[in-house]
């Protein structure tokens, strides 16, 4: 008996099918891989980076507490005095948590405020894109 040409032309187009699926899945393997890997150093970087984040934040904080006693009126004074107490209080919290957890954080207040976190998403996109038309 003599072999069907359509079985073996079938075989070859599913073995061809089979080899470029596997290549497809090994691709996608190592493009996986290799986000991961910049996004693990990308977090390490911005770990790294906390400390002199929280020592700006805290400089700044310093700054605000002494302009302030010299600003005119109660109102401008006690708000720069508050501005000062929040730089202060965010360099604390970013020497506190690594970035998974700040991360976790901005997700949860997210998660619970949809409409002014996409408002504020929204802003920062405009101005960082007005600045970036400037330079």
């Amino acid at each position: 008996m003599m072999p069907n040409k359509n079985t073996l032309s079938d075989t070859s187009a599913a073995d061809t099918v089979g080899s470029v699926g596997r290549d497809l899945s090994a691709g996608a393997r190592e493009a996986k891989d290799a986000m991961s890997n910049m996004a693990r150093t990308a977090a390490d970087r911005l770990d790294e980076s906390r400390g002199s984040t929280a020592d700006t934040l805290e400089g700044a904080a310093s700054a605000l507490h002494k302009g302030a006693d010299r600003l005119p009126g109660d109102a401008a004074s006690d708000f720069a005095h508050a501005a000062a107490d929040r730089f202060s209080k965010t360099a604390d919290y970013v020497r506190r948590n690594d970035i998974n957890q700040m991360m976790g954080n901005v997700e949860t207040v997210v998660k619970n405020n949809p409409g002014p976190a996409l408002l504020i998403a929204a802003a920062f996109g405009f101005f960082v894109g007005r600045a970036m038309m400037r330079d």
